[in-house]
């Protein structure tokens, strides 16, 4: 526990209250957002960074630096009190390579995507490659799942995050289905669950769990702006040196106005299970109403024509009926 504790740069991990969102935020007792950060004690400082409230924050997440260790899982679990599912009910083996996880769910914020790219004919595997993602909400600019929220259960935060407020949230399961990356699922309290950016740490002024244990730092937090800069000399860099796929996804307002969880990849977003043009369920309803109508019209043609001949069978068998 002494470990975690100094890992994470607050005392009493297992006594943290559920994070809530005050109308006014205050910093109280906590450290000034703004101070230094601790560093992880693998070797890769997660600080000094730099931010403060009303500020966009976000992580970029190099995928080229993903070793597929974990560690941002297991720290997700750790500090959000998130079950560890080793039981029968929830444990898989899903017998894809290394992953246990398979995907995102209510009680999985941080999932580590292993995409294998090996021709299994050669027995030597020569010329494959292992591509790694640490997957998470994406927290959008344009967020789905905000835009079908019913009861105000999902906000935004000061620092530009998309939050559930699990006791506000009714389980009426819209944002699993808004949310266009599939991220929301329910959990075992039946109320959604998804990736919170550590916001009772970014309260604290600390780095989010998941980036603070990151040895290599493949997941990077900080200001949106200076990830952005960051990732752009990062991609000019891997292209210089000759590995011409790198690109970034999510980091302009292409995709849903821009994400403040964004990526460097190195094939196409599919590949790693994003989808190419993501919608908000908004976007669907200018087609859903066309379509609605045009079905509506010719529902009416149809009704028209079968009372047309209704009386027109009427009206012959009337005439033809003996007197």
């Amino acid at each position: 526990m002494s470990l975690v504790r100094n890992l994470f740069g607050l005392p009493g991990l297992a006594q943290q209250p559920a994070p809530q969102i005050p109308a006014q935020p205050q910093v109280g007792n906590a450290p000034v957002p703004g101070s230094a950060v601790p560093s992880t004690g693998t070797g890769t400082p997660a600080g000094p960074v730099t931010f403060q409230r009303g500020q966009p924050v976000g992580f970029f997440t190099d995928t080229t630096l993903c070793i597929g260790c974990k560690a941002c899982e297991v720290a997700c679990k750790e500090w959000n009190q998130l079950p560890a599912e080793l039981d029968p009910q929830h444990f898989k083996m899903s017998g894809n390579s290394y992953d246990n996880t398979v995907e995102l769910s209510g009680t999985t914020f941080r999932h580590v995507k292993f995409v294998e790219q090996f021709d299994v004919t050669d027995p030597n595997r020569v010329g494959g490659r292992w591509l790694m993602l640490s997957d998470v909400c994406k927290h959008c600019v344009q967020a789905g799942c905000l835009e079908v929220c019913p009861t105000g259960a999902i906000t935004r935060t000061e620092f530009d995050t998309v939050y559930i407020q699990q006791d506000v949230c009714n389980g009426c399961r819209y944002c699993v289905a808004g949310c266009p990356f599939g991220v929301i699922s329910m959990n075992d309290q039946g109320v959604a669950g998804k990736c919170t950016f550590c916001y009772d740490r970014l309260q604290a002024g600390l780095t989010p769990a998941c980036a603070q244990a990151c040895p290599t730092a493949s997941i990077q937090f900080g200001p949106i702006d200076q990830l952005q800069a960051h990732a752009d000399a990062r991609v000019q860099q891997l292209q210089q040196a000759g590995r011409t796929q790198a690109r970034l996804y999510g980091r302009d307002e292409s995709v849903l106005g821009g994400l403040n969880s964004f990526f460097l990849i190195e094939d196409a977003p599919g590949v790693y299970g994003l989808p190419e043009a993501p919608r908000l369920p908004s976007r669907n309803l200018a087609a859903s109403s066309g379509l609605g109508l045009v079905a509506a019209v010719l529902a009416g043609i149809a009704g028209m024509l079968a009372i047309r001949k209704r009386r027109a069978e009427t009206v012959v068998a009337t005439e033809t009926r003996p007197e």
